[in-house]
């Protein structure tokens, strides 16, 4: 299940409780970047010129050339506070009319913003220089009131700020005290903290510029929204990839062909570790092991968890909120992972499984497609087994030689064909046995007397 956002934002979507749901929740971020960057540009340019009272006075009959004295951008300072897509084509578009941009972001380095002319400076430093300042961050607890009293008298007066964002990151509260005293010289505001705003004493201030959340609203960002979130269903439908993702980024890698076989085979460790460890509560460890698995415990973690948590009493347990319902569960899943190569060539992996603080642990690969069990409670397999389908696992003495005629015999009775036989080495004169069937048995009755312990799992 998946609720598609044709746009950035993510406001207007209970993302915590599809998130408990299972639910992927999806947006499309670059599709509206260049109408919300031509709007900042056109929100710096009204603020420097005045002209939507320019023009407003116009239409009221007047003629006051001398009221709307302006400024030229060439030559002023651009403070661009988020330097992801937006911000950079603000600062790029910006640049052409002769404006300095510094700026400042915790993620992209200082070398990738001088490739597109922004210098990179710590806030303190910015807030002096700036004759503008733009904000383009994600609105956040970091975010929140980014623009307040404190940073407002730090700012050289008469600064200009632009906020096409989102409400909050400027302290509404603090731009209006800033305008009336003159240490904020205009502000032009695509966003409110409350919309549309109930308080209008900022929207009714002369040196306010201010639109109704316009940002994405152009012919040519709502078509490109529409069409990207789409293909991104349909890709996600189709199994090719995972994009825009907004609440399970780690799974954007999950949906490739060549991941496909460890989601399985993490779910089918987690559903064996559960059954044969006969608790989901406590401490798991998922280790991946080998070259290929280097960046995989990301993912591979919440597929251990939904193995775990299956048939338990959670519903509809899925990638998306499988770590969240584990944790509630008492469950507590961590992930490492160990550069020595499982193969000489380094080119095959390895995914262990273990059960903290207990002797249960599962390690298995994946040959081919298919995913199949290596080792189970320090027990190796001659071959490893099949993790697909209906499966018996079993464990006996040496002593009793007679299990595997029982469960021929039982087959036989039942019509169900024995598809796979594969059995471990002796470990303290005790075997495991996993046996794949073409269909599950309905009683185990007959075996149970043969064995030690046994298990039926549909993987």
């Amino acid at each position: 299940q998946v609720v598609g956002r044709a746009g950035t934002g993510v406001d207007n979507v209970d993302v915590e409780a599809a998130t408990r749901k299972g639910v992927l929740v999806m947006n499309t971020p670059t599709g509206n970047s260049l109408s919300a960057a031509e709007l900042t540009c056109g929100m710096i340019l009204c603020l420097a010129r005045q002209i939507p009272q320019a023009a407003a006075s116009m239409k009221e009959g007047k003629w006051d050339r001398k009221k709307y004295m302006g400024m030229e951008l060439n030559g002023k300072t651009l403070g661009v506070l988020g330097l992801g897509r937006i911000g950079r084509e603000v600062a790029t578009r910006m640049q052409a009319f002769g404006m300095k941009t510094i700026g400042y972001d915790p993620i992209i380095t200082p070398e990738a913003s001088a490739a597109f002319g922004v210098e990179q400076l710590p806030l303190e430093q910015i807030w002096p220089r700036c004759d503008f300042i733009t904000v383009h961050t994600p609105l956040l607890s970091s975010t929140m009131g980014l623009l307040n009293d404190s940073t407002f008298a730090k700012c050289r007066r008469g600064v200009q700020v632009v906020n096409c964002a989102r409400g909050g990151i400027v302290d509404e509260g603090a731009l209006l005290r800033a305008l009336q005293s003159g240490q904020c010289g205009g502000a032009a505001l695509d966003v409110f903290t409350q919309e549309p705003p109930k308080d209008r004493d900022l929207v009714n201030h002369p040196n306010v510029i201010c639109c109704p959340h316009l940002g994405a609203s152009t012919r040519e960002a709502q078509s490109r929204c529409g069409k990207e979130i789409a293909m991104q269903i349909m890709d996600m439908a189709t199994g090719k990839g995972l994009a825009g993702i907004v609440n399970g980024q780690a799974l954007s890698k999950a949906f490739t062909p060549q991941t496909k076989p460890w989601i399985a085979l993490a779910r089918a460790l987690g559903t064996v570790l559960h059954t044969v460890g006969k608790q989901v509560q406590g401490s798991v460890q998922v280790c991946t092991l080998g070259t290929p698995l280097w960046e995989a415990g990301s993912y591979l973690m919440p597929a251990v968890a939904t193995g775990m948590l299956a048939g338990g009493a959670q519903k509809e347990v899925t990638l998306v909120n499988a770590l969240l319902l584990a944790q509630e569960a008492g469950l507590k899943v961590t992930t490492t992972h160990g550069d020595m190569a499982p193969e000489p060539d380094g080119s095959a992996g390895l995914l262990q499984v273990a059960l903290q603080g207990t002797p249960h642990r599962a390690t298995g690969m994946v040959q081919g497609s298919t995913p199949v069990l290596r080792e189970l409670n320090g027990a190796t397999f001659k071959q490893p087994a099949p993790l697909t389908g209906p499966i018996l696992i079993y464990r006996t003495k040496a002593s009793e030689p007679s299990a595997l005629p029982t469960l021929a015999g039982l087959l036989g009775k039942v019509g169900v064909h024995l598809q796979s036989y594969h059995s471990s080495g002796m470990v303290a004169g005790e075997q495991w046995s996993v046996v794949g069937l073409s269909a599950p048995l309905s009683n185990l009755g007959e075996l149970k007397p043969r064995v030690m312990e046994v298990f039926q799992l549909h993987l």
